[in-house]
């Protein structure tokens, strides 16, 4: 049992959202209600009815103009601060991830004093063509990386993922793009957290991917998370 953490934890939940009308709801909606505090959706510059159909379905809605994975979920820190969290959850908001899963993904905090958990969707199941190549491919790297640099074993950088907030206030964050999610991994690497991976299923997202789906943003994402890793490398 996580000692840091009462036996009623406060739970946030909170999802960065780009043009995700047609899956904001159902992830909304499979999300378990008893097993979190809040639901807080980041419009971050949608030109369709993500921010009206998420209101709709019952979640908090903030507004990030600000373009980038990292300026939105750190508008969501921003807002919950004040608010005595004591787990963050994040999980996208194109319906690839299997919010009902929320639970198994926090248990390692709650029971065992995991500081970081990180949703592996290579150790789960993948929905035939739901992980592409080149995502595989990039995970394998940079999470060989990791372990070569900094000994630490992960299998996946999959945004669906849970930490402590004291912990992850400790990190710091300053990479609020493509890097978000390996610098975490590298800064609780460089912490020696305590982290651990789950088995999380994983399907075709609702929609074309902003990243994976296209050759620019795959060179984007691959050139932003390259850069974080060496520039961590070489960085205290």
């Amino acid at each position: 049992m996580n000692t840091n953490i009462g036996k009623n934890p406060r739970i946030f939940v909170l999802i960065p959202a780009l043009n995700e009308e047609r899956s904001i709801g159902p992830v909304i909606d499979d999300i378990p209600k008893n097993s979190v505090t809040e639901i807080i959706i980041i419009n971050n510059g949608s030109t369709d009815n993500t921010e009206a159909v998420a209101r709709a379905h019952g979640a908090t809605v903030l507004s990030e103009t600000k373009k980038g994975y990292g300026h939105a979920l750190m508008k969501g820190i921003h807002y919950i601060s004040t608010l005595k969290p004591d787990i963050i959850v994040f999980i996208d908001g194109d319906y690839s991830d299997y919010p009902d899963e929320i639970p198994r993904v926090i248990q390692p905090i709650i029971e065992e004093g995991c500081d970081l958990v990180i949703g592996s969707r290579v150790l789960g199941r993948s929905e035939k063509g739901a992980l592409l190549p080149q995502a595989r491919f990039g995970n394998w790297l940079s999470t060989t990386l990791i372990k070569l640099f900094w000994r630490y074993r992960f299998t996946d950088l999959g945004p669906f993922r849970a930490i402590t907030f004291f912990k992850f206030q400790e990190l710091k964050m300053k990479e609020l793009t493509y890097g978000w999610t390996v610098e975490m991994q590298i800064k609780a690497a460089k912490k020696k957290y305590k982290c651990k991976e789950v088995p999380v299923r994983y399907r075709k997202r609702i929609g074309q991917s902003k990243v994976t789906g296209t050759i620019s943003g795959s060179l984007k994402a691959g050139i932003g998370i390259l850069r974080t890793i060496f520039f961590s490398l070489f960085n205290v």
